[in-house]
């Protein structure tokens, strides 16, 4: 299993418009192969920082996904509303593995 983090830089005007378009990964991610972690938006600090975070397979499978994503009429409009709304400033992508499992349990204080 391998985890995709993604980095972008927003406009910090159009936060907005990134929440929207992370909702639509919401749906459009899982039914195209991929287990999506989440989209996270600026809360605190920074207000131009966001993350998309998602587990695959393997980088096969990550190619699967790709060719499914350029299938899909949603996903394509919502690329299209980024496109267009141009709240993306920058998007950076990373592939890692989890070595740190696996994790004890939590004790709650």
């Amino acid at each position: 299993m391998i985890t995709c983090f993604i980095r972008y830089q927003i406009d910090p005007f159009k936060q907005e418009a990134f929440a929207e378009y992370g909702k639509a990964w919401g749906q459009i991610i899982p039914r195209n192969g991929a287990d999506l972690i989440g989209y996270f938006a600026p809360h605190e600090g920074s207000l131009t920082t966001a993350y998309g975070v998602y587990n695959i397979d393997n980088l096969a499978s990550y190619e699967a996904y790709r060719k499914s994503l350029a299938a899909d009429p949603l996903a394509q409009a919502n690329l299209d509303f980024s496109r267009r709304e141009r709240f993306i400033l920058q998007e950076d992508r990373i592939f890692l593995r989890n070595i740190s499992l696996p994790h004890a349990p939590r004790i709650s204080p």
